[in-house]
């Protein structure tokens, strides 16, 4: 893992894992995550725009699990 790829510190000291990381990952683990690529538990304003998933997937697909 890679500090500002897969993850970053927030302002209270937690590690928060991107959107490239649960990629990388390949699956939801349904935990609610801030960055979550398929908006599992989110709200539809809080969704992200199915462009952007795109977007951060393909930039992103040559990590994912095959």
């Amino acid at each position: 893992m890679e500090e500002g790829v897969d993850y970053y510190f927030n302002e209270q000291g937690l590690m928060v894992f991107t959107a490239a990381y649960h990629l990388k990952r390949g699956t939801c683990c349904k935990n609610k995550c801030k960055h979550c690529p398929w908006n599992f538990g989110k709200t539809d304003s809080q969704k992200s725009s199915k462009s952007s998933i795109n977007e951060t997937d393909s930039k992103w697909s040559n990590y994912k699990k095959k």
